[in-house]
């Protein structure tokens, strides 16, 4: 790494990729002094040598950089706009073509790099200076981010790719939460609904119901690879499993972990339910701030968030999928590093459910492909390793507790009492999908009698 650069350099061109980016002849136009220029010119105007030009952006060592499954790579820019890659001194004539080069070297069939919304430029995609460049010389002009002459689809773990557009978009849409801050969404009440596929979505439209359920993709289905592990501590799911029971109504909670980049591996090491009704604004700063606290002192790290749907299928809904992908992109946060974010439905009470056990989904949102920023997002199905704890924590015995008080006597806590089955009690529904989040230490079951028989008083 920065190794000085050979002499003379190696200048590496992509398929005309950046032949499409240059403007025509080589020369800097300046397509502000042109009257109706804005109708004209497209983002293939628009070069680095132009963001330099007009001081968006500055040349400076190792500025520059790419993240792709697990490998960064970094790059200089240069005062003539060229970029060089510190690793080996190439001289790259775009984003596309650098971007392009280093993906090929991880996955030799990556056929383009969508170098625009791959590179960063101190840690902020090059995209987002495209967009800032865009709306302060050409208002009136094409707005189109599309890669044009770059390939559509986006690879294995493009996922960042796209985003800023997405982003902008949600926000100026739903008026989403500043980044970091954590926001419980309002849903209503659970109802039969018939999932849709992904397939059949279209473009947004206002006049869709925001509760329709939309199937799951798997990633090979639109060929990706999965680019992270993930293993959920079965403490976990006891917990989430335990609250999701509780109530009639929607629950919500969030789960912390750690975030290795050297295996890609996602750990959900714990849950934290909230101890508060969605509808409840007032009430849920003092929440989200107590959860942060106890993230903290355990040395642990927001990873994602699960939300239960009580008599309905584990599946997400189009405010589902919005609300995940507006937590992955405030997980992903301005810093370089990509950290996942894992969203998790819980259905506890469906009649489709197989058995007592609940169906408990793990979940992830692909942006849209960059030339369709106005569809929704992809929702695909998580593989998941489920770890076994050896015993059940104090921590989890305790959470379980507070809220069989925060739900007793209330109007919509689960009558206990009643039959979920001609020869099953809800009690004992629970109890049997509990058991399959046992830990190894039989103790636990003589520990939980004592949660029951709290839950069997709880009216």
């Amino acid at each position: 790494m920065g190794s000085e650069p050979p002499s003379p350099p190696q200048v590496v061109e992509e398929a005309g990729e950046e032949e499409e980016e240059e403007i025509s002849g080589g020369e800097e136009v300046d397509s502000r002094a042109a009257p109706g220029r804005g109708s004209l010119l497209t983002r293939r105007g628009i070069t680095l040598r132009v963001l330099l030009k007009d001081g968006l952006v500055e040349p400076g060592d190792g500025v520059l950089s790419i993240h792709y499954l697990g490998k960064k790579f970094v790059g200089d820019l240069l005062c003539d706009g060229k970029i060089r890659w510190v690793e080996t001194g190439q001289i790259f004539n775009s984003p596309s073509a650098w971007a392009t080069h280093c993906k090929r070297l991880v996955n030799p069939a990556k056929k383009s790099g969508c170098g625009w919304a791959s590179v960063r430029y101190r840690g902020q995609k090059l995209v987002q200076y495209k967009t800032s460049w865009l709306h302060k010389y050409q208002p009136s002009g094409e707005m189109s981010l599309a890669s044009e002459g770059e390939d559509e689809e986006m690879g294995e773990d493009e996922e960042e790719e796209g985003k800023a557009t997405v982003q902008t978009e949600d926000r100026n849409r739903k008026g989403k939460p500043e980044q970091h801050e954590i926001s419980l969404v309002q849903r209503r009440g659970d109802r039969e609904r018939v999932p849709v596929r992904y397939c059949t979505l279209g473009s947004r439209d206002s006049a869709r119901d925001p509760h329709t359920l939309v199937e799951l993709s798997a990633f090979s289905a639109i060929n990706r690879f999965q680019p992270f592990n993930v293993a959920v501590s079965s403490n976990v799911l006891l917990l989430m499993d335990f609250h999701c029971h509780l109530t009639s109504s929607e629950v919500v909670g969030y789960l912390g972990g750690r975030w290795d980049t050297n295996t890609q591996l996602l750990t959900v090491l714990r849950a934290f339910p909230c101890r508060t009704r969605l509808a409840d604004r007032d009430s849920a700063p003092a929440v989200e701030e107590e959860i942060c606290q106890n993230l903290f002192m355990r040395g642990l790290s927001l990873v994602g968030w699960y939300h239960s749907h009580p008599r309905g299928p584990a599946l997400p809904s189009l405010q589902d999928i919005d609300s995940q992908m507006d937590h992955q992109l405030r997980l992903q946060g301005s810093n370089n590093g990509f950290q996942p974010c894992l969203g998790i439905i819980c259905g506890p009470y469906y009649h489709g459910n197989q058995g007592v056990a609940s169906t408990i989904t793990p979940f992830w949102v692909v942006p849209p492909p960059e030339q369709r920023p106005n569809d929704y997002g992809i929702p695909v199905a998580v593989e998941v390793t489920y770890v076994q704890d050896n015993f059940l924590t104090s921590d989890v015995l305790n959470e379980m507790m507070l809220l069989v008080e925060f739900y007793r006597g209330a109007p919509d806590l689960v009558q206990f009492s009643q039959l979920w089955s001609p020869d099953t009690s809800v009690l004992d529904k629970i109890k049997g999908s509990l058991s399959g989040h046992a830990p190894k230490d039989q103790a636990y079951s003589q520990i939980l009698e004592h949660v029951y028989n709290q839950l069997s008083n709880a009216h």
